[in-house]
């Protein structure tokens, strides 16, 4: 008889082990990689099977039978269960819990593949014997031309009699789902600047030495980056390897899938907002070899793709690479390397505005830098100029645009040319507050501020949950009552106000629905079917519409008062990024920066769109606090039902490691905390946030090993997190 291994695929952190079950003779067929149905306490699991082995003796306990199997072939390779096992042992999760990435968006029964009709030609036939069947006749001499056509498309009358006449014969097809094949692109003519010609040839050196090498592309906006990952990519594939280019958001995706398709046929692309049969059809193309080329967002990483020569990480700078909200909360940059550590081949992080962290790797020589400073054909970066919202209070201006964006943006229309206006806020007001308490309206759930739509409702852009805004305040019962602060609604409002002959599209996350909003919406600016785009961060990476000459940025500093390490770098990289989709074209770019603090660092050398000098000031200060990149960050966040218990916990954690790891460790070790998390009570439980500093990482993952921390449902570890509370 055979024994199977198989690790059940339930999602919690106390069950990390193999469970052993009886291979029936019907699935001999069985080995490692397939997906399987067992029973489980009492419930049936879907499972991997990690090992078979034949055994010659009976064990002497019961074997349960594995209940089915859920594909046709292995869903995991071998490359794969590699993948997943350095997962699980990097971010200390259950290795199913890893293996679940894998999925496709699915857990349970497998993805139901579509199929067509088809009929085919299955012998000669004399045309003067169908003169009095001219639909016959239709469908013969279409399947001589064509070899086969879709059944659907002819009578089934038809059919039935050029089949019993032996003539046609009926197979089953596999549709290949794919909402972005009415793409239709054609390669541009161009000429490669210096710049451009010297980064591919570096990367070459590596791609062909068919060895893990890594470099940190850094071109202003307009340098041409993506056609450096094109041509990439084409000698990535004359090699005879594959391509995975990742993007940080789907509002990316329908630029850069256009691009490949100008100079590739097999292209497959994934994330999120497509559907699950049409996930499975992609992960098809890509196992069977029908893709060489896969783009996505960070659940790319998870697919299929074997030989990889070549990872590109687009704006790699993106906080959207970062899975924050499930275990394992892994960065997509850092996977990404791993991944092509283990495939040997070349991984390009590419941006504007690098991350700190990849820009020192880069100066200390752990990643190769390739400069692009100049926009391609030489063009001028734009004009950015900061506008001081004090100062237009002072003059009176009590309204959301400077008197200089407003000047801009009429001048920019009645030349016949486009505006994007940036705001990073959604909803019509911020927050909602009582006047005569100052208590603000928090989510009940999250403990977050509630946000006030035009629609009436007050929503959590955490949980999402939404309910009426109350009348009274919910403290001390007064009706002073006032909407503060200002979202993409009310931005929408001002525009219109302000510019009253203005065609304006908003584009932020309650405006781009379905699978294609995003695209449905930049498709349309770049028709010209509007005069102004305007919404929250998604308009302000990636976009290249040649009309577009204007960007007004609002609040601009507002991250600046967030309590976050990262708040100065977010802000620059926003208007550098931002000011990048004006004048890319042969007109000139112009950009207003409204600010409240136009003289902090990150605005002044925002506006210069100068990197090297932000980086020159912030990187030192990092290095001060001991803040990435100088160290790794781990947080942990400890929950319970009672506060107290909670809190006294967390200090048990920090007092254990402060006498184990700091007091012993020859690296710099720090450990802060415990605060109360950023949402400080969720679904009940109380929250508290307790935030590892280290030079060495390794010791701090044996640390949550030996006390078992990672085990326990009431604590979630994440490393290098994007906040610090």
């Amino acid at each position: 008889m055979k024994i199977a291994e198989v690790r059940v695929n339930v999602l919690t952190n106390g069950l990390d082990k193999d469970f052993s079950y009886r291979v029936p003779d019907e699935l001999n067929f069985l080995s490692t990689g397939w997906r399987v149905v067992v029973p489980f306490n009492g419930r049936q699991y879907v499972g991997f099977v990690m090992n078979v082995a034949k055994v010659d003796t009976v064990p002497n306990f019961d074997l349960k039978d594995i209940s089915e199997v859920l594909d046709a072939e292995p869903w995991f390779t071998s490359t794969m269960l590699a993948e997943a096992r350095w997962l699980a042992d990097f971010y200390l999760c259950p290795l199913a819990v890893a293996m679940s990435l894998f999925m496709a968006g699915q857990n349970r029964k497998p993805i139901a593949p579509k199929f067509e009709r088809v009929l085919k030609l299955s012998g000669t036939f004399d045309e003067k014997s169908f003169t009095r069947k001219p639909a016959q006749l239709r469908l013969l001499k279409l399947l001589r031309e064509r070899g086969q056509v879709q059944a659907s498309d002819f009578r089934s009358d038809t059919i039935k009699t050029l089949i019993d006449a032996g003539l046609v014969t009926v197979e089953q097809r596999r549709i290949l789902r794919d909402s972005y094949a009415q793409i239709k692109a054609v390669p541009k003519a161009f000429e490669l600047t210096d710049e451009q010609t010297a980064a591919i040839a570096a990367v070459e050196k590596v791609l062909s030495a068919q060895k893990f090498g890594g470099f940190l592309l850094h071109g202003v906006t307009g340098s041409g980056k993506t056609q450096v990952y094109v041509e990439l990519a084409k000698i990535t594939c004359r090699l005879g390897r594959r391509v995975l280019i990742l993007v940080p958001e789907i509002a990316l995706t329908g630029q850069i899938v256009t691009s490949f398709k100008a100079n590739f046929a097999d292209v497959a692309v994934v994330h999120s907002r497509i559907g699950i049969g049409e996930r499975g059809d992609a992960f098809y193309r890509i196992r069977n070899g029908e893709a060489s080329i896969v783009i996505g967002a960070r659940s790319a990483l998870f697919t299929p793709v074997e030989n990889v020569g070549l990872i590109v990480v687009d704006e790699e700078q993106d906080s959207a690479y970062k899975q924050d909200e499930k275990i394992p909360r892994y960065q997509a940059r850092v996977v990404a390397e791993e991944f092509a550590k283990l495939h040997n081949a070349a991984i390009v992080f590419g941006s504007a505005t690098p991350s700190l962290e990849n820009f020192q790797r880069a100066q200390d020589g752990e990643l190769t830098l390739l400069k692009m400073p100049r926009r391609v054909l030489n063009n001028p970066l734009p004009e950015v100029t900061a506008v001081d919202m004090r100062a237009e209070l002072k003059s009176g201006n009590r309204e959301l645009l400077s008197r200089e964006l407003r000047q801009l943006l009429e001048k920019t229309l009645a030349d016949g040319k486009q505006a994007i206006v940036l705001l990073n806020r959604r909803g019509w007001s911020t927050v909602v507050m009582c006047r005569a308490c100052g208590a603000v309206v928090k989510c009940p759930d999250c403990g977050l501020p509630m946000t006030y739509h035009v629609d009436g409702k007050i929503r959590c852009h955490h949980c999402e949950s939404e309910s009426e805004p109350p009348s009274e305040c919910p403290e001390c019962g007064s009706d002073k009552i006032k909407f503060l602060g200002f979202g993409t609604e009310k931005l929408e409002v001002a525009l219109k106000y302000s510019l009253p002959t203005a065609r304006v599209i908003r584009m932020d996350r309650d405006s781009t629905g379905g699978k294609f909003g995003h695209q449905k919406i930049l498709d349309a600016f770049a028709r010209g079917d509007a005069d102004i785009l305007f919404g929250t961060q998604m308009v302000a990476k990636g976009h290249d519409i040649s009309n577009v000459t204007a960007v007004g940025i609002l609040n601009a500093d507002a991250a600046l008062s967030l309590s976050n390490f990262r708040a100065a770098e977010v802000c620059f990289a926003l208007i550098t990024q931002a000011a990048g989709r004006a004048g890319r074209a042969d007109s000139p770019g112009k950009v207003i920066v409204q600010a409240y603090n136009v003289d902090v660092p990150a605005i002044r050398f925002g506006c210069a769109q100068d990197y090297e000098k932000f980086s020159a000031v912030e990187l030192p200060l990092r290095k001060e606090i001991f803040f990435p990149p100088y160290c790794r960050l781990v947080k942990l966040i400890i929950s319970h039902k009672d506060a107290d218990k909670a809190k006294s916990f967390a200090k048990e954690i920090v007092k254990a490691f402060r006498e184990e790891i700091v007091a012993a460790s020859e690296y710099r070790q720090e450990i802060m905390g415990p605060i109360p998390a950023a949402i400080a009570k969720l679904r009940g439980l109380f929250r508290f946030a307790v935030v590892i500093k280290s030079a060495n990482l390794e010791e701090v993952q044996l640390f949550l090993r030996v006390h078992k921390l990672h085990r326990r449902d009431d604590i979630s570890i994440d490393f290098d997190p994007t906040t610090t509370d």
